[in-house]
């Protein structure tokens, strides 16, 4: 059976939402600016889905314009398959 730092069990494994808002940058839109607060923000959820995003965003008492941001990051993440150009391996390391 792969182990996690196997090559087998990085295929078809899709970045956490978390991890791929945060290396957003310079995308000339307001995702960008989720992102930029997201980095600023030592309690971000980096290994979470857009739920726990979304949570975390409530309990921050985020205003509306910052959900439609996560709405947009969210539909980006799911058409680019949850990757930004590299591989995912589960650790948090990223390989490629």
């Amino acid at each position: 059976m792969p182990g996690r730092n196997d090559p087998e069990s990085v295929v078809g494994k899709r970045e956490p939402f978390g991890r791929w808002l945060l290396a957003r940058k310079e995308r000339g839109d307001w995702v960008d600016d989720l992102a930029a607060a997201a980095r600023a923000d030592r309690t971000f959820p980096k290994d979470g889905d857009p739920e726990a995003v979304r949570k975390h965003l409530r309990s921050q008492q985020a205003d509306g314009d910052t959900f439609q941001a996560v709405d947009d990051a969210e539909g980006h993440w799911q058409s680019s398959g949850g990757h930004h150009g590299r591989d995912f391996v589960d650790n948090g390391d990223q390989a490629g």
